[in-house]
């Protein structure tokens, strides 16, 4: 809601509008918050009881933990390339898997991580925008008023850690180059990211068929093993429309098997082989093993950092479930599993350590080798689901910060907001997984091209993560060291070892993401500028004024409603109507439309409202919410809500002004009446709606590298990924004009 205000008068929400007996005591001065109205999201705070949060738990199983999970059936042999040099060896390497598994996804990411959501949502972008709105270091300035509020730090007792924070805000909103890297370090994490979606499928589904080629070599060909990996790969994929809930529900009981075997497994190897393999959490093995391997000790720390992939996948998931969900499966499931299993195998490559290379099926007791296998697959299948679901997660996040065109999202939960389904990033991860297969063949191959993803993602998180503590969390210093000389370091350390490998596979992660980054800068870059178009350009109330009554004298029956993206403001595109069209309607409603992360938005709050003065020009600026299960179009046609909503705005506003201002009330309500009367009339003769298109070019005297970003590498992407106007915005296609316009950028 909203009251008779020009663009550029002070503002307040439609709350204080109502109090009717505290504004007749004064005048209330007001700031222009309808842009920030827009993104409240009414009634979207949900009370999680105990049940729904035990079964966001189980689903969370199918979803978060197949990748790391399934990681037992190659890690040591990709530790051990070539081979067991030394007994102490393998406890060197299990005691390094143990303290892996328990200081990065556990200590790391469940308890800590997870704490830096943005409003439920994990990933890199999450984190950029959670510091974005502590501190001003979005490219794209803010002009909201409220943000003031928001991102300064004035507290009742500036201390130490207070000032620390202030100085560090300060450094970043003064640092153009600080903004910049921000959001490029950023892009190329959130591509890493999408870079683990192709990998994960992959060496997942090599991994398990490989058991086949352990049992019977002849029958299964590497080449046989590559093509049924591409068929499952495919059958995966096509699987993602059901929906996160259907795929963790159909997929978590077999996650629960599977890690109810390896760790019986595990406990049945080591009582059976080596009772004694609990001294490899010692942390004096990994001195030795250092000690004796020196550089090939480094080497080989590319292949430990194989029992932490898709870690990330529990902060990237977190949208799709909640905090605490993910940290009951973890510590309860998940981490005691691995924790068995791994000692299961280092206790078999004790008395087995020629079997190195195929340790996980090697160590399965003959009797349940087949059952095992099958168990295996469908895991090694689920595995893919947790950088799947953690990429569709990403990709909208990009889309609300301008980093990604606007592609098709699907909402498969009424009841989990988060939990969402893209077609085309589907398809396209579906395609990258079958040719990097293809390509690849081998999980050896394979696992050098992942490592790098993996770490350098972790990595970047931490370094988010300590900007979070200082800026946000006011984390004591002492803290904040420990953490960066213990995870940092462990991480920094993986890193360099991972990169050793780039020849041999690791710029296969890289160059997805470098291309991954090319399609996010293109289309950010040209968002900001466009941006910053609009604002330079945009239509003040006096020129609407001017621009109405240079055409009064052909004002048409009827009501226009305007579309754009601009939510404060009336967009450029107004001025270019007009000089093509010399004629408005003569009632004209500025609409811009935007979906709301919740499930619903209550009919009375969908509309919020402003009015351009004078009255008699009957120009309004409205913003239309929706939630994604409210129904659109044909059961609520959007011009029939509006008006009914835009003639209580009227009712509303006048009382509002009496309240205010004073006034006779007899003369309030001639005046409501000749309003809504002139509204109806409007509506009654016809609605139309006309959507603002923009095509962008390069000005005049730009570079050739400009002029390749817009006018080719941007349209093109608009054109091949982006929605058309009647989906993005939701109207019927029968009553839509499309406004042409092109923009120098």
């Amino acid at each position: 809601m909203g009251s008779n205000i020009e663009d550029n008068q002070d503002d307040v929400p439609m709350e204080l509008q109502l109090k009717g007996k505290k504004a007749s005591s004064q005048k209330l001065k007001r700031h222009d918050s309808l842009d920030v109205e827009a993104s409240k999201m009414p009634n979207a705070k949900q009370v999680v009881g105990l049940s729904v949060l035990l079964k966001l738990a189980f689903q969370s199983i199918g979803v978060v933990y197949g990748d790391i999970g399934t990681s037992p059936l190659y890690v040591f042999s990709s530790i051990f390339l070539e081979g067991v040099k030394h007994e102490d060896d393998i406890l060197g390497a299990l005691s390094l898997i143990l303290y892996t598994i328990t200081l990065i996804p556990v200590i790391k990411y469940v308890f800590i991580v997870l704490q830096a959501n943005d409003n439920g949502d994990g990933g890199t972008f999450a984190l950029y925008s959670l510091i974005c709105r502590y501190s001003k270091v979005g490219l794209i300035p803010s002009t909201m008023a409220e943000d003031s509020d928001v991102s300064t730090f004035k507290l009742d007792m500036p201390d130490t850690r207070t000032r620390r924070a202030s100085h560090l805000k300060s450094m970043l909103e003064n640092s153009q180059f600080a903004k910049f890297f921000l959001l490029i370090a950023t892009m190329l994490g959130t591509s890493m990211v999408i870079g683990d979606g192709v990998l994960t499928p992959c060496i997942s589904v090599l991994s398990a068929i490989g058991g086949v080629k352990a049992a019977a070599p002849e029958a299964m060909t590497e080449g046989r093993i590559v093509w049924l990996a591409v068929a499952i790969l495919i059958a995966l994929f096509m699987f993602q429309r059901f929906g996160t809930e259907k795929v963790g529900y159909t997929f978590a009981p077999i996650l629960c098997l599977w890690f109810v075997l390896i760790a019986g497994i595990g406990v049945y190897n080591f009582v059976i082989y080596d009772i004694a393999i609990f001294r490899a959490l010692n942390p004096m093995y990994i001195v030795s093993y250092f000690q004796r391997n020196g550089k090939d000790a480094w080497i080989s720390l590319g292949g430990v950092i194989m029992c932490i992939t898709g870690a990330e996948a529990l902060f990237a998931d977190v949208g799709h479930f909640s905090v605490r969900s993910i940290q009951i499966s973890m510590c309860f499931v998940t981490y005691p599993a691995l924790i068995l299993a791994y000692l299961g195998q280092g206790a078999y490559l004790m008395k087995n350590a020629d079997d190195v290379a195929n340790t996980f099926y090697a160590s399965l007791p003959k009797t349940i080798y087949w059952p095992m296998f099958v168990v295996a697959v469908l895991a090694a299948i689920i595995a893919s689901q947790a950088l799947i679901s953690g990429t569709f997660a990403i990709i909208q996040q990009s889309l609300a910060l301008g980093c990604f065109p606007r592609v098709k999202i699907v909402h498969t939960s009424k009841k989990h907001h988060g939990q969402i389904y893209i077609p085309e990033i589907n398809n396209l991860l579906m395609i990258a997984c079958v040719l990097t297969t293809i390509g690849f063949k081998t999980t050896e191959k394979l696992s050098n091209a992942y490592g790098i993803a993996v770490v350098f993602v972790m990595f970047l998180t931490s370094c988010f993560l300590v900007l979070v503590m200082i800026l946000i969390w006011k984390t004591n210093i002492l803290l904040i060291i420990v953490y960066v000389l213990i995870i940092g370091s462990v991480e920094l350390i993986y890193l360099s070892s991972a990169l050793y490998k780039f020849e041999q596979g690791g710029y296969l992660p890289l160059a997805l993401a470098m291309f991954l980054m090319f399609v996010m800068y293109v289309w950010n870059y040209v968002y900001r500028k466009k941006y910053h178009y609009e604002q330079e350009h945009k239509i003040s109330p006096e020129k609407v004024k001017e621009t109405m009554d240079a055409t009064s004298s052909h004002r048409l029956p009827g009501l226009a409603i305007f579309y754009s993206e601009l939510v404060h403001g009336i967009p450029p595109i107004f001025k270019h109507y007009v000089e093509n069209v010399p004629a408005l309607h003569s009632v004209l409603v500025f609409a811009s439309v935007k979906s709301l992360p919740i499930s619903k938005v209550p009919l009375e709050e969908r509309f919020l409202f402003r009015r351009v003065k004078p009255y008699d020009l009957y120009v309004f600026r409205c913003v239309v919410r929706y939630g994604y299960n409210d129904m659109r179009n044909e059961e609520e046609p959007i011009e029939k809500l509006l008006v009914e909503r835009l003639k209580n705005f009227i009712k509303e506003d006048y009382m509002f002004s009496i309240a205010a201002n004073g006034g006779n009330q007899g003369e309030t309500a001639s005046l409501i009446e000749k309003d809504i009367e002139v509204l109806e009339r409007a509506t009654n003769m016809g609605v139309v709606h006309l959507v603002g298109e923009q095509d962008v070019v390069a000005c005049k005297g730009s570079g050739v590298a400009k002029r390749i970003v817009i006018n080719y590498a941007y349209n093109f992407l608009k054109r091949n990924l982006r929605q058309s106007s009647n989906k993005v915005f939701d109207i019927p296609t029968k009553r839509m004009l499309k406004v042409g316009m092109t923009c120098e950028l």
